[in-house]
């Protein structure tokens, strides 16, 4: 995706940026699916002092554990199976440069812990390792959820958050660009004709263009310039007078059988937990505490009773975890 809009958020946004990548500090970068996250932090990189050291991008969420920590501090030789020679993580391949890290808010709490230790002294342990390495590395994060809550419930180090929080800049969602979707629009279709073979870019029929406007891009441009591409594939030369916003939608879609329902859907979304059909006469303490059980059970399940790794799931600490397991113990005994 490429930085580009003329509306007053957009504008601002730009100019925010640009004026914290000249200070050699820590950024967060909040945004919805889809707004340019990390699209951004390769600006701040190219328009600070370091554009000429590496730009080193991870994505926190695709990793855990321990190979998470060998892929951010890198290993020493036999730090664990498999381990036949010493190997550089993203933090020192990041050196004089900047550090991206992507879906920040689902690092473990031991990388965490690790992280703050970079971020104040500059120097980790590789993995295996005994001898502190020193790197100098500017760390952008990057996330869509809200990390202040997600400290408050313990999930996400306060201590670390502070460090990290410089400055956040928070990319404004395309529903909020006034005005940009139309300048979108016809950048993405001129780009897909070119690369169609087009004589020359097709235009939006009125109707085509207010539905795009009218639409409220839960995944912002990633969403539109999806949308618009497939337009301009399937009309060809012309104008376009139909866009599809659900690539799924077909008469022949299959149906799934319904499940039936629970009396209670709880889900957790952005550190806020929210229910959807509460029954009401059942007592919040003991809905509560039932939920509390639910996930203490499903996390045993899957970490296959190792409580540290359980407590990893959790988003809690071990001395948490261990908390929570003997309180809940205590209720049933109760």
């Amino acid at each position: 995706m490429e930085a580009i809009g003329q509306s007053e958020a957009f504008l601002h946004f730009q100019e925010q940026l640009s004026r914290v990548a000249r200070i050699d500090r820590p950024v967060l970068i909040i945004g919805e699916r889809g707004t340019g996250k990390e699209l951004a932090a390769a600006r701040l990189h190219y328009l600070s002092q370091r554009w000429q050291g590496p730009l080193v991008t991870l994505n926190c969420a695709a990793l855990a554990g321990s190979l998470l920590d060998a892929e951010l501090f890198g290993h020493e030789v036999g730090a664990f199976t498999g381990a036949t020679m010493r190997r550089k993580g993203r933090f020192e391949n990041a050196d004089t440069g900047t550090l991206f890290l992507d879906e920040i808010a689902n690092l473990s709490p031991e990388a965490q812990e690790k992280i703050l230790r970079v971020v104040e002294y500059g120097s980790f342990d590789r993995v295996g390792g005994s001898r502190p390495v020193t790197v100098n590395v500017r760390i952008v994060g990057a996330t869509n959820v809200d990390l202040p809550q997600r400290a408050k419930l313990g999930a996400f180090k306060e201590d670390l958050l502070d460090r990290l929080s410089f400055e956040v800049l928070t990319v404004p969602p395309l529903r909020m660009r006034e005005g940009d979707v139309q300048v979108l629009t016809r950048h993405f279709a001129a780009r897909m004709a070119i690369g169609m073979g087009y004589p020359e870019s097709p235009e939006f029929s009125a109707r085509a263009m207010s539905m795009l406007t009218s639409h409220p891009w839960p995944g912002n441009v990633r969403e539109l310039k999806n949308v618009v591409e497939r337009a301009v594939y399937r009309t060809g030369p012309g104008t376009i007078r139909e866009v599809v916003f659900d690539p799924f939608s077909s008469p022949y879609r299959p149906v799934e059988r319904a499940e039936p329902a629970a009396p209670t859907i709880v889900t957790a979304r952005d550190g806020v937990l929210r229910c959807a059909k509460p029954d009401l006469g059942i007592p919040l303490a003991r809905a509560v505490r039932e939920l509390e059980e639910a996930y203490l059970a499903a996390a045993l399940e899957q970490s296959r009773h190792n409580q540290k790794r359980a407590a990893d799931l959790l988003g809690l600490t071990y001395h948490q975890f261990r908390g929570l397991y003997r309180r809940l113990g205590a209720d049933r005994e109760d």
